[in-house]
């Protein structure tokens, strides 16, 4: 397992319960998730299903990718207007 920190942004956070950043153990991001929605439930696991992700600032598309150790994962959600 990898301990990671993962941010919360806009309606990430809200459906968080308000958390804005903590830590978690995983491997991939769909590991992430599937903690994240058991922790925070299933409000969380939608918008995680929408969500972009940032492994150390970098955009992550491959899901099943290994998360290198002590990476902090951004959480954003779909954001509208302009």
């Amino acid at each position: 397992m990898t301990t990671l920190t993962v941010r919360y942004f806009a309606g990430a956070r809200a459906a968080a319960k308000g958390t804005r950043s903590e830590t978690a153990e995983a491997a991939t991001l769909e590991e992430l998730k599937q903690l994240l929605t058991d922790r925070h439930g299933e409000r969380l696991g939608v918008v995680l299903k929408a969500a972009s992700f940032l492994v150390d600032g970098l955009s992550c598309h491959d899901q099943s990718a290994a998360l290198p150790e002590g990476a902090t994962i951004d959480v954003l959600p779909p954001f509208a207007g302009g």
